[in-house]
């Protein structure tokens, strides 16, 4: 082999190099002495740079909808329903509900006003929940009357018309930001009755729907606080409220209950009638269905008499109404700003008794209300022993905090448990169900017995039949027959080779899911991971409403591109 070296880089003592062995000198080690000393050599590990520690990440360890999340809700079926759209819209969002308040990560805590014991319950649930640490959202009638309360301070809270936002408030809340949604909801200036009635549901009995069909009520009771949180009245349309029940027939429900703070008054402000819903609801209810109507104060029912006693008496409504009369003694009513007398009230309960036979009428009554003497008193004790209501709500007054009558002179603490406990004796002294025993009726069977030895039915009366706790009558219209009563059930056994009516036209939704949604977000919803189509609804909540017809476009663009995307990585 020939090696040439450019003359340029050569030294000039130098000239071709023939050989590549001319280039090791007389003083080269040679081979044997390089073994050796490889030999001697100890090798030394070379001292690395040390690695940088790995670095920390600094993205936001808050990520909302991934909590545990536990509703509790007080006072009535309207505030109830609220409770089940927050939880639904919740639960499609990603956020996953728990049953239990230890385990849970946020408590969103849904109060009534009507009472001073149910705001001291959610007064104590609240510091409890502060104790534990957990992150706090309250809603309901109390925030809403009453949001500068002190107990209130630094706490997000929800109205009553602002429910179909809870999402975005829980959000802030876990990220530690405290967020106040009070506004009411208007239409070109109208007051509307709340939230849109489509939104997602959790129902507490997957065979219950409750539907809210107005807020807010036409009085100014002196006693009540509900009004300071609920408002005057706004009702929904007709088209609102029988889409949402044929709805709710469509996911399994067996039971509507039409609720608000006063149904009577439902549509004078936009033209409409109560019969005139309940005859449109009434060709929604499939058969084996039963449709059963709230709350009426007696001024606003009056003038609907005849249409209603017709209504009652058809076979898919109950034959039952819940008419408040508070006291027998007009000058009580007076100072209550009732707008009605007792006569009033008893042309009602007369009417009725009358044109719907074997109806159910109950009724409220307030013991010791400010100024009510023993002759008032007096004449209120008359009124139940000549009707014998078979379902009464008796409550002891308490002065709401802003209200009139927490200002009128009040009657001694001891006298108004006086009468609640004299009150209280003559409803325990008669058993209204007593002629009821060896009847056979036909009962649907909706709920399990607050003491989950029965399941719990109603006749077309609504009167409680308790029947045997067999899985197969859940839900179902079964015959049985009366063997026993007590002073609020009475007990029933199934007639054997008679027709059991599947009312439902589908399949009911399991306990826990989420109503009004579709099927491909359910599975997402109940394991607690956000489907892309969850995300986009959380993202487009937060949109601003001029822009949202270009950002869909954009974002179904996106979609698309993220699928063609996969494709072609497979």
């Amino acid at each position: 082999m020939t090696l040439r070296v450019s003359e340029q880089n050569m030294p000039s003592d130098c000239d071709v190099i023939d050989d590549i062995e001319d280039m090791v000198t007389p003083h080269e080690p040679t081979p044997h002495e390089r073994q050796f000393s490889r030999k001697s050599v100890v090798p030394r590990a070379r001292r690395r740079k040390a690695l940088p520690l790995p670095e920390e990440l600094q993205a936001d360890s808050v990520i909302p909808g991934t909590q545990k999340v536990w509703v509790k809700t007080w006072g009535c079926s309207h505030n109830n329903s609220d409770g089940e759209y927050m939880a639904g819209q919740l639960a499609a969002s990603g956020y996953k509900m728990s049953d239990s308040p230890s385990d849970a990560d946020v408590w969103l805590l849904n109060s009534c006003t009507v009472k001073n014991p149910a705001e001291d319950h959610f007064r104590n649930s609240l510091r409890k929940a502060q104790d534990q640490n957990k992150t706090v959202v309250v809603a309901g009638c109390v925030p809403q009357a009453q949001p500068r309360m002190d107990y209130l301070k630094g706490l997000s809270i929800i109205g009553v018309q602002q429910i179909d936002r809870v999402v975005e408030v829980v959000d802030e809340a876990v990220k530690g930001h405290t967020v106040r949604l009070l506004a009411q909801k208007k239409d070109n200036g109208r007051r509307l009755g709340g939230a849109r009635l489509d939104l997602p549901k959790i129902r507490k009995n997957p065979l219950i729907e409750i539907i809210s069909i107005n807020t807010g009520c036409l009085n100014a009771c002196t006693y009540c606080k509900t009004k300071h949180a609920r408002g005057s009245l706004a009702s929904y349309s007709v088209v609102e409220l029988v889409e949402r029940a044929r709805q709710s027939f469509q996911e399994g429900v067996c039971e509507i209950w039409l609720t608000s703070e006063d149904t009577g008054a439902y549509g004078r402000d936009i033209g409409v009638t109560l019969p005139s819903l309940l005859w449109a609801l009434v060709r929604e209810v499939p058969e084996g269905c039963m449709l059963r109507v709230g709350m009426t104060n007696p001024p606003y029912i009056l003038e609907h008499l005849e249409e209603m006693a017709k209504i009652l008496n058809h076979p898919r409504v109950y034959a039952f109404l819940h008419v408040p009369v508070q006291s027998a003694s007009d000058s009580v009513l007076m100072d209550m700003k009732r707008e009605y007398c007792c006569r009033d009230f008893m042309r009602v309960v007369d009417f009725l008794k009358d044109k719907v036979p074997g109806i159910t009428i109950a009724t409220d009554i307030i013991c010791g209300f400010p100024g009510e003497t023993d002759a008032d008193f007096q004449e209120t004790l008359e009124l139940v022993k000549k009707y014998r209501f078979p379902s009464l709500f008796i409550n002891q007054f308490y002065p709401r905090p802003g209200t009139p009558a927490a200002k009128m002179e009040q009657v001694p603490a001891q006298v108004k448990k006086q009468r609640t406990k004299q009150l209280s004796a003559l409803f325990h002294s008669y058993n209204p169900y007593d002629h009821k025993v060896g009847e056979r009726q036909r009962v649907l069977v909706t709920e399990d017995s607050f003491d989950s030895q029965y399941y719990v039915a109603h006749n077309k009366y609504y009167e409680q039949v308790l029947v045997p706790k067999r899985p197969e009558f859940k839900g179902q219209m079964i015959t049985v027959d009366i063997y026993d009563s007590g002073k609020h059930f009475m007990r029933g056994r199934m007639v054997k080779d008679t027709a059991v009516i599947s009312p439902s036209i589908s399949r009911p939704l399991q306990k826990g899911e989420v109503s009004g949604l579709a099927q491909e977000l359910k599975g997402s919803c109940q394991s607690g991971v956000l489907a892309p189509s969850t995300l986009i609804g959380r993202w487009w909540r937060r949109a601003d409403e001029g822009l949202k017809v270009l950002s869909a476009g954009l974002a179904l663009l996106a979609v698309a591109l993220l699928f063609v995307f996969e494709s072609l990585q497979r």
